[in-house]
């Protein structure tokens, strides 16, 4: 029998499972693709996760394949209108910019050195029981169905988590008006390693750097923008921000639009909820996949002295009172960022960027920012 069953091999799954291995314990990931995916989502990894990526001796391949932004520029209308320093924790002064596809790698090269069949893909759960000492999870593959059983199951299979269906059925999402085209072009705009926020009437352009010479694109929408294509993103850029970006360049182009879910409770029995499978937020601010490894460093202690026999009750109340609690605020400065990027009359928008750019002026404000932006 496994010690732990974790569903989804995304970067909140392997994670888990690279802390869990570390300590000694059986366990199998499942991941219903075949495949890792080559689409480049999330990308910034902030300094609280950082921190436990580098405990569990992660860090540094991570650090060598990404872009290290150490500061945010805000623009509008052409002129420059604020800078926000991102350089407030003394061991990773900077939000780290890997493609998703890199983290991945990264997680899954590190999970397969510690056991070389702890990844299962091909494995699509349809059904999971917790008869009060085990749990049992059955995966239907292209060979077939099979059963594992395990003393505790952990659901990190993202925001449309089956597990999570199952355990809280009809938890509502809460929709908002906001809809986004990104996408990675070669950059020629000069920025270098800074972000860049363009805050203009029609809408924020929201740009970053990654590594090999490219540059992230996410414009701010009022509709649904599926079906747009790489000109189009283009053509949005330049008209609100002047930047030419070269639509033969572009790596990856997605279309989003916004909800967010946050579970009441995390842990059900056995089984507990991870990520996004737990605090479904938007992805305005590159809070989520940095959440779920938080919450993974903060349970992987309490699985191990629970497997040894310790009473844990305690602690995973307070474990998911604070993971509850952290979600919440995440949600909260997401709501802040989509709000700072909405259409605004000219006028409006002037006024709105002199007390922005009057009040980053002042330290202590300077600083509540940059700890909100990074996570700290």
């Amino acid at each position: 029998m496994l010690d732990v069953i974790i569903v989804g091999a995304g970067p909140v799954g392997l994670f888990m499972g690279a802390l869990l291995l570390k300590q000694g314990r059986q366990i199998r990931i499942l991941e219903r693709r075949l495949n890792r995916s080559h689409r480049s989502r999330a990308i910034g990894i902030h300094p609280p996760a950082l921190t436990e990526l580098d405990r569990a001796g992660l860090s540094a391949p991570l650090l060598a394949s990404g872009v290290r932004i150490e500061r945010g520029v805000a623009y509008s209308k052409g002129k420059k209108i604020a800078e926000l320093p991102f350089t407030g924790d003394p061991d990773f002064p900077f939000i780290l910019a890997v493609p998703q596809p890199v983290t991945e790698q990264t997680l899954e090269q590190a999970v397969l050195a510690l056991d070389s069949e702890a990844i299962i893909r091909g494995a699509d759960v349809r059904h999971f029981a917790d008869d009060g000492g085990t749990v049992s999870v059955r995966a239907a593959s292209p060979s077939g169905e099979h059963t594992f059983t395990s003393r505790l199951l952990v659901a990190a299979d993202g925001a449309h988590s089956l597990i999570r269906q199952r355990l809280l059925p009809g938890l509502p999402a809460r929709s908002y008006p906001d809809s986004y085209l990104m996408g990675d072009f070669i950059d020629g705009t000069g920025h270098g390693d800074n972000a860049v926020l363009y805050l203009e009437p029609e809408g924020i352009v929201e740009s970053f750097p990654l590594p090999g010479d490219v540059r992230r694109w996410v414009v701010r929408l009022g509709v649904s923008a599926d079906g747009a294509t790489a000109a189009d993103l283009a053509a949005l850029v330049q008209a609100r921000t002047g930047a030419v970006l070269d639509p033969e360049s572009n790596s990856m182009l997605s279309a989003f639009d916004v909800q967010s879910r946050l579970a009441g409770r995390m842990i059900h029995g056995r089984t507990v909820l991870l990520g996004d499978a737990a605090h479904e937020i938007s992805p305005i601010g590159g809070q989520g996949m940095n959440l779920g490894w938080l919450d993974a460093a903060a349970l992987a202690p309490l699985i191990d002295a629970s497997l040894r026999g310790h009473a844990v009750g305690r602690q995973l109340q307070l474990f998911e009172k604070d993971r509850r609690r952290a979600a919440a605020r995440a949600s909260l400065q997401a709501s802040l960022n989509m709000a700072l990027g909405r259409p605004l009359p000219p006028p409006v928008m002037a006024a709105r960027n002199s007390v922005f750019t009057y009040a980053l002026e002042f330290p202590t404000v300077s600083a509540l920012v940059e700890r909100r932006f990074t996570m700290r």
